[in-house]
């Protein structure tokens, strides 16, 4: 799989002799982690300040919504992934964000990182987008939902913790990818809102890379040790509370 092929990951999990530990400059050496971090708290911190009305209309200018969508606002797939909302939702969701991205970066090296996390928002929200364009075309839904707020880092997010499925012992893999995508079916079941339809999809595309990295032959990863652990930890929260928030 071409995916996962950077330097960084074919050392961790090309078969051959151990992957070497990382050094602890090597541990913070985290461009990904610390670029995409800075720019949500910034983007955050701005919007924070801003009157109500403000803040609607840069939601609704950075949203992957149909409406932008239709009118070829495409810039939008990336603006909408560094706007998470209000500043309380920031205030939760970033540090927990950010142990997921550190675990991730240190696993898959930073552009891997990044292409499963743009992979996952882009690929959910074309998909969901497609659905409500069919829907609102046929009218079983009402064409307000053109104009819905859809941003934020879920999407992305949960891509990447569908992917982390390759990091652990295999005998822990079904009970990941079963409890998680569980969790996903009954959000979507319970809240039948396209924003569950899109966590879906996006845990599902991260499974799917986790899948074909295992089945490529080339999953031999080393163990976990127990910061990393820990880090799993806040990320499995974290799915969670992005499914079920």
């Amino acid at each position: 799989m071409v995916l996962l092929q950077e330097p960084a990951m074919r050392a961790a999990l090309e078969p051959g002799p151990p992957a070497r530990t990382l050094t602890l400059r090597e541990r913070f050496k985290l461009p990904m982690t610390y670029t995409y971090g800075a720019i949500l708290i910034a983007v955050t911190v701005l919007v924070s300040v801003l009157s109500d009305s403000e803040q609607t209309r840069v939601i609704q200018h950075a949203s992957t919504n149909l409406n932008n969508l239709v009118a070829g606002r495409f810039g939008t797939l990336l603006s909408s992934a560094v706007v998470i909302g209000d500043g309380t939702a920031g205030a939760l969701l970033i540090p927990l964000l950010v142990c997921l991205l550190v675990l991730a970066e240190w696993r898959f090296g930073a552009l891997s990182l990044l292409r499963i996390f743009l992979v996952g928002h882009i690929g959910a929200t074309l998909l969901v987008a497609s659905g409500l364009w069919v829907a609102v075309s046929v009218d079983w839904m009402p064409t307000s939902i053109s104009l819905a707020e859809d941003v934020g880092v879920s999407y992305g997010a949960l891509a990447v913790i569908g992917s982390l499925i390759v990091v652990l012992p295999s005998k822990w893999r079904p009970t990941w990818a079963i409890s998680l995508g569980a969790v996903a079916v009954a959000a979507l079941v319970m809240g039948r809102t396209f924003t569950n339809a899109g966590h879906l999809i996006a845990l599902s595309i991260g499974l799917l890379t986790g899948w074909l990295l295992l089945r490529s032959g080339h999953a031999r990863a080393p163990r976990l040790n127990r910061y990393e652990t820990a880090l799993l930890v806040v990320a499995a929260v974290l799915g969670y509370v992005l499914l079920i928030g």
